[in-house]
């Protein structure tokens, strides 16, 4: 059960107080720490805050791969009235010391893999660094840190001196809804990231909507994050929303392949699951796919008796290799394979798409599993609205523009940024196009940077044509551009499937290829037919939601 207030920290308070014996925060095949274990730690973390100097409002980046160390430090941020910083592990270092050095960062908690790679002279503001995986002091200026660091124990002592139980447990209140709780910097597709400020009122409604449409989830579920806890997705839903209802999270500390995802939740069992596309196609195109193409099967899925009882078992066995008890699986974070979309809605699997970004903290849209629409993304969330820049909403592509608590105070030292991302009346351009039905159910059409013109002034949105593209045989991916005026394919070619099917060459490879676009384009209209196509030796680079860099490849 949540406690309701007006204060995220104070929400985190009474869920650490009333779930103080309940397992909190694991590393999957590691450590399991309580509700008193990680309220302990933050007791600690904030001893060491005060040692360094550290100042309500004061920056502190956090950059490891997921742990629970991690959201130690996160939380112990917010309860202490510092401002995280989390840094995706991924970037690279040169990135990692840009965002620390823009930020203002006073503290550095990382990983020992990202302390190999990072220059600490190079971020210069910084005062003290210390290595999240077992909390060693790496680097200070000041050497009261280095004493506080040294003697943390008998601090903590003289602090509680008869013991540390749940009455121990207080935390301040935000000043006000609208200070700023966290900046978080998403490198998104259209170039260099920029730092989101995120307000307490963000992360407060984004928390109360999980509760509002979750309520299942509570202090006997258990939750598997494999999504970077650095980004907002991840971090919102798999781990801030389950600290303020006493859930336990299981952090997949290895790389989330989706073998490995698949045997944890076996394992875990968590009772809600929050993905990103490309994990869930590539289930469907590895597990399913397969299968549904064969001969026999395509000829029974075409009798209706037999249609049913194949798609019922069809379910059964995806539910199972996703644990079995969850509620609902939630997608999120980039476009969803619309075959993928149709299949998975026609055998009842329990699955909804929702729509966000980090600016709103990131929820935006949703609708339940039972009430979703096929290639919807929901309607507006509590506390949000939407509208479409469109001079017919229903049915011309226009930019979606939201307003609501969920939305950012802006771009850290960015004012320009700050002021393009508003119009004059005050909602926030999402630089997302779409259209919105008689109901209020959204549906996305594009990016409006990706999109590109026609000859003739139309409108081509590359992710519709992509997701046709990526359905034909041998495409593991593939990325729509125009190049002089043409619609040109690179495409990222399934190099062992074609090998075991005899496509051997280079010349038999791209005949294939061709093959694929001809068929993609009697689909399509005489303006946004292809024209080439390129074979691409490498997958296209991503950012850590695994969306494509387009910027990279777009001339």
């Amino acid at each position: 059960m949540m406690y309701i207030s007006d204060s995220l920290n104070k929400m985190i308070e009474e869920s650490f107080k009333h779930n103080w014996n309940r397992p909190a925060l694991s590393d999957y095949k590691g450590i399991t720490l309580y509700y008193r274990d990680v309220a302990r730690r933050i007791a600690k973390m904030h001893i060491i805050f005060k040692g360094v100097g550290i100042q309500k409002g004061d920056k502190i980046a956090i950059c490891s791969k997921n742990q629970a160390n991690w959201a130690v430090v996160f939380l112990a941020c917010l309860t202490y009235g510092a401002v995280p910083v989390p840094i995706l592990h991924e970037f690279k270092p040169s990135n990692i010391q840009h965002i620390v050095n823009h930020s203002d960062s006073k503290v550095l908690f990382a990983g020992s893999s990202i302390l190999e790679g990072v220059a600490i002279s190079h971020m210069e503001k910084l005062n003290t660094v210390i290595c999240l995986d077992d909390f060693s002091l790496v680097h200070t200026k000041d050497t009261n840190v280095y004493l506080t660091m040294e003697h943390l124990n008998e601090h903590f002592g003289k602090a509680y001196p008869k013991s540390f139980g749940p009455e121990s447990v207080s935390y301040e209140a935000e000043s006000s809804p609208e200070e700023m709780a966290m900046i978080n910097y998403t490198s998104g597709t259209s170039g260099f990231s920029k730092g989101v400020m995120i307000p307490y009122r963000a992360l407060r409604s984004n928390v109360l909507f999980a509760y509002q449409v979750l309520p299942q989830i509570n202090e006997t579920s258990n939750v598997v994050s494999i999504l970077p806890s650095a980004h907002m997705y991840g971090m919102m839903f798999e781990f801030l929303f389950e600290m303020t209802v006493g859930a336990h999270v299981h952090f997949l500390t290895r790389v989330p392949s989706p073998s490995v995802i698949v045997k944890a939740f076996e394992e875990i069992k968590p009772k809600i699951i929050i993905s990103v596309p490309l994990v869930i196609e590539k289930i469907y195109k590895s597990r399913l796919q397969p299968f549904l193409s064969t001969p026999g099967v395509r000829f029974l899925l075409r009798l209706p008796i037999a249609d049913k009882k194949i798609k019922t078992q069809i379910n059964d066995t995806l539910t199972k290799s996703f644990g079995g008890e969850f509620e609902e699986v939630i997608i999120g974070g980039a476009a969803f394979n619309r075959e993928a979309d149709n299949f998975f809605n026609s055998i009842g699997f329990r699955y909804t798409v929702g729509y966000g970004m980090t600016e709103c903290a990131p929820i935006i849209t949703y609708a339940d599993w039972k009430e979703r629409r096929v290639g919807s993304c929901g309607y507006a969330a509590p506390r949000m609205e939407i509208r479409i820049d469109s001079e017919n909403p229903q049915t011309i592509p226009g930019e979606i523009q939201v307003r609501g608590d969920n939305t950012m105070l802006g771009y850290y030292k960015n004012e320009l940024a700050t002021r393009d991302a508003f119009t004059k009346d005050g909602w926030m351009r999402t630089g997302d196009l779409g259209i919105i039905d008689k109901d209020g159910y959204l549906y996305i059409k594009g990016r409006s940077k990706s999109m590109i013109l026609g000859p003739s002034g139309q409108n081509i949105y590359p992710e519709e044509i992509e997701s046709i593209i990526n359905n034909m045989p041998y495409v593991v991916e593939s990325l729509v551009i125009e190049d002089e005026g043409k619609i040109v394919a690179l495409i990222y070619p399934d190099l062992e499937n074609a090998a075991k099917d005899g496509i051997l060459s280079s010349e038999m490879l791209e005949a294939k290829m061709n093959e694929n676009i001809r068929i993609v384009n009697e689909e399509m209209p005489n303006y946004s037919k292809i024209a080439s196509v390129r074979i691409m030796p490498e997958e296209f680079e991503k950012t850590p939601k695994r969306s494509i860099k387009r910027y990279i490849y777009q001339k």
